[in-house]
C-alpha cells in the first residue's frame, strides 16, 4: 500500500474519547458530542500520525524489565495506554501524538510477554492471571515516579486498566476502558453459558489442551491475524500494519504468558499466592470511584458485555459511547485518521474509524 492510499484511508474517522484535568480535581463532571468534517488529518492536527513510535525505552520495574513508547514533556500530566491480545503498543500508534500536541506525557508499555518486555529471573513464574499484570503496570508507575495517571485500555488492557482503578484509585486520576468492565473472576467463568456465547470463546477452550498450546506456539502468526478479522471485521489492515504488531508477539514467554492466562480464568491453572488477596478482592467485583469513560465499537466481533450490564459498576462520574460505522474490538486503531477538535480543552485518547464525520467525546473539569 502506498502512503498516499494509507493517508487517504488515515482521513476517514470517528471517535474519539477525551478528559480534560484540572490540578488533582475534577470538579463537575461533563460530556459533550460534537460532530464536524473531517480534512487531511496532519492539517487539522498539525501532527501527521507516525507510521511507528521512535526508539523505545527500557526500565526495570518489579519482576520485569519493561520496554515502553513514551512521547511528549517529561511534566506533563501522565497517560498511560494499554494494548490487548493479540495487539501491541502500536494500538496507540495514531493517538499518541494526538495526547503529546496537547502536552501530555504518554506512556505505552508493552505487558508480560510481548515486544522487548522481558522477567528478570528465569525463576518467576511466566504468569498471565490478572492481578499479575495489574501490579506490572504499578510497579512501572514506581519506577517511572508516576504518582498517578489517566489510564486507558482495551481488551487486556482495558481489564487491567479496570484493576488498577479499582484497586489502586489514588493512582489513576481517570479511566477510558473499551468494552466498559472486564475484571474477571474465576468462579464466575465455571458457570457455562449458551452455545452461541460459548462459541466465541472457542480459543479459551483450544487453549486449555496440549495441542491448543503447540498450534498456538506454531502458528502464532496465523492466529493473530484470525483474530483481528474476526474481532474488528471492517478493519481493513494492511501487511505491514500486521506484521509491526506482530513482531511483538516473538517474545519467548509470550505463549506461557497467554495460555496461562487463559488456562487460569477458567480454573485450570494455579496463580501465584503473591497474588492471593488481590484476586480475592477482584472476585468480589470491586466498583469503580474514578471519573470513567467507556467505550464499545458497533462491529465489535470479539464477546463483550452489554454496557447495560456494567453501568453500575462505576460509582463515580460516568459516561458510556457506542461508537457507529464499522468501529471493532482494536476500537483506537480502527480505521481511519485523526482529527482535533476545536475545543481548547480536552485530552483525545482513543480513536477510529470510517466515514466522513467524527464525534468527539469530551468530559473536562469544572470548577462549579
Amino acid at each position: 500500500m502506498t502512503r498516499s492510499s494509507r493517508d487517504a484511508g488515515r482521513r476517514r474517522f470517528l471517535g474519539t474519547a477525551a478528559l480534560s484535568i484540572a490540578g488533582s480535581s475534577f470538579g463537575a463532571f461533563r460530556a459533550a458530542a460534537t460532530q464536524f468534517d473531517l480534512g487531511d488529518s496532519s492539517a487539522t492536527t498539525g501532527v501527521a500520525p507516525p507510521a511507528s513510535f521512535g526508539a523505545l525505552k527500557q526500565i526495570d520495574a518489579g519482576v520485569l524489565s519493561v520496554s515502553y513508547a513514551e512521547a511528549g514533556p517529561a511534566d506533563g500530566p501522565a497517560v498511560i495506554l494499554l494494548h490487548g491480545w493479540p495487539y501491541d503498543i502500536h494500538t496507540y500508534v495514531d493517538v499518541t501524538p494526538l495526547l503529546t500536541a496537547r502536552g501530555y506525557r504518554v506512556i505505552v508499555p508493552s505487558l508480560r510477554g510481548y515486544g522487548s518486555t522481558r522477567f528478570l529471573s528465569s525463576g518467576v513464574a511466566r504468569n498471565g492471571q490478572q492481578a499479575a499484570i495489574a501490579a506490572d503496570v504499578i510497579a512501572l508507575m514506581d519506577a517511572l515516579k508516576i504518582e498517578s495517571a489517566i489510564v486507558g485500555g482495551c481488551d487486556w488492557g482495558a481489564r487491567t486498566a479496570n484493576i488498577v482503578a479499582a484497586l489502586w484509585p489514588e493512582r489513576c486520576k481517570a479511566l477510558v476502558s473499551v468494552s466498559g468492565y472486564l475484571i474477571g473472576s474465576r468462579d464466575a467463568n465455571r458457570k457455562p453459558l449458551p452455545p452461541q456465547s460459548e462459541l466465541q470463546w472457542w480459543y479459551q477452550f483450544y487453549f486449555a489442551t496440549e495441542r491448543g498450546r503447540v498450534g498456538y506456539e506454531t502458528y502464532r502468526r496465523d492466529f493473530a491475524k484470525l483474530i483481528w478479522q474476526t474481532a474488528s471485521p471492517q478493519w481493513r489492515f494492511d501487511d505491514a500494519t500486521f506484521d509491526r504488531s506482530a513482531a511483538s508477539l516473538d517474545n519467548p514467554d509470550h505463549v506461557s504468558i497467554v495460555i496461562h492466562n487463559y488456562r487460569w480464568r477458567l480454573g485450570l491453572a494455579e496463580g501465584e499466592s503473591t497474588y492471593d488477596n488481590l484476586e480475592s478482592r477482584l472476585a468480589a467485583g470491586p466498583v469503580i470511584a474514578v471519573p470513567t469513560i467507556t467505550l464499545e465499537g458497533d462491529a465489535n466481533g470479539a464477546p463483550h458485555p452489554a454496557p447495560a450490564a456494567y453501568a453500575a459498576k462505576f460509582s463515580g462520574k460516568y459516561v458510556h459511547r457506542n461508537l457507529t460505522r464499522g468501529i471493532g474490538h482494536n476500537l483506537p486503531q480502527s480505521p481511519g485518521g485523526v482529527c482535533r477538535s476545536r475545543h481548547r480543552r480536552g485530552c483525545p485518547l482513543i480513536a477510529g474509524a470510517p466515514r466522513r464525520r467524527h464525534v468527539l467525546i469530551l468530559v473536562t473539569s469544572d470548577p462549579r
